[in-house]
């Protein structure tokens, strides 16, 4: 874990947003892992459809099981790293203040709007569950509610990430 640029050592605010960050990127790590799956996945199931005339909607399905997860958990990841869209004709011309308010308020909105998601999406996969939801084609995968999981756990590790980023930014706005 890193201090300030003085070498003082790291608050109690910076090891929490270290611990945030370390749980997004092993989770960022597992996405990444899984997109090899869905390549080996997709390139099994081309090889079988196109060379044995073989296809099975249950291998068909598994890519959605796997894509799911990569987008899902995939995005806190990318919101840790600066991959998400940002205006940065604007933001370019902040001083280091302003793009430090400009971050937290960002961060804020966003852990609001992953709160919001994730208290609508909850009922959701509950009511899947209740339901023993399947696949509706036949041979499809079962357990449909734990792909809708997904959703609200894809949304509280951007929420936590968001949290993260709203310390930080608060740090540097109000360090000063």
């Amino acid at each position: 874990m890193i201090g300030d640029a003085t070498g003082a050592p790291p608050s109690g605010v910076q090891r929490v947003s270290a611990i945030l960050d370390a749980i997004v990127d092993r989770i960022g790590a597992l996405s990444a892992w899984t997109c090899l799956a869905l390549v080996l996945v997709m390139a099994t199931n081309v090889l079988l459809r196109y060379g044995f005339s073989l296809g099975s909607v249950w291998a068909q399905e598994l890519e959605w099981h796997l894509l799911v997860p990569i987008c899902l958990l995939g995005a806190a990841y990318a919101l840790r790293h600066g991959e998400h869209v940002r205006v940065d004709v604007l933001y370019s011309r902040y001083s280091p203040r302003g793009k430090a308010l400009t971050e937290l308020l960002s961060a804020l909105v966003a852990a609001a709007v992953c709160v919001i998601i994730i208290k609508l999406s909850v009922p959701y996969v509950l009511q899947s569950y209740g339901m023993g939801e399947g696949s509706a084609n036949p041979g499809g995968i079962d357990a449909r509610y734990v792909l809708k999981a997904f959703i609200p756990l894809g949304f509280a590790l951007v929420l936590l990430q968001s949290v993260s980023d709203a310390l930080k930014a608060g740090g540097r706005l109000f360090s000063r």
